[in-house]
């Protein structure tokens, strides 16, 4: 039984040949998976997007119109600030406000149009109150705690 073994061992080794690193082919599909730098290289797979689907363009509007605005008032953080906006044609006016760091708000007024351009008139005018900031956090209260241990000195002599 042993001399049939090491026969048929004998023999699959003289037949076997060198198994390198080349492509998988995973079946009908073809090589699924090639190792880098060996092997037949085709490339990244191949990815076909489907077609864009043809987008309407917007019609035009020769005399557009909006108005939009915002007002905010936060009387915790201090936060006061708006603007509004209004547009007829091609003709925008608007006015924005912000308080400033120092204080004082800030109100801008704007016009655009084709034949002046864009123009603005900036006014500073001091608030009645000055804005709250947010709290400061608490400082930490200390405790009590057991009192440190001083480091002993010990001598030690060493001898040569």
């Amino acid at each position: 039984m042993l001399k049939i073994f090491l026969l048929s061992a004998a023999l699959g080794i003289a037949c076997a040949g060198v198994i390198g690193p080349g492509p998988y082919y995973g079946g009908l599909g073809g090589p699924l998976h090639t190792y880098a730098g060996y092997g037949p290289h085709h490339g990244p797979p191949q990815y076909a997007a489907p077609a864009p689907k043809p987008v309407a363009p917007e019609p035009y509007d020769a005399d557009p119109k909006y108005s939009f605005g915002y007002d905010i008032q936060d009387g915790y953080t201090g936060d006061l600030k708006s603007q509004h906006e209004t547009r007829h044609g091609d003709v925008v006016k608007g006015s924005y406000s912000v308080v400033d760091p120092d204080g004082t708000k800030r109100t801008v007024d704007y016009t655009a149009d084709p034949h002046h351009g864009f123009n603005a008139v900036v006014r500073k005018e001091p608030l009645a109150y000055k804005p709250l900031a947010p709290p400061a956090p608490a400082p930490h209260a200390l405790l009590p705690g057991p009192a440190p241990e001083l480091p002993t000195q010990q001598h030690t002599q060493t001898h040569i």
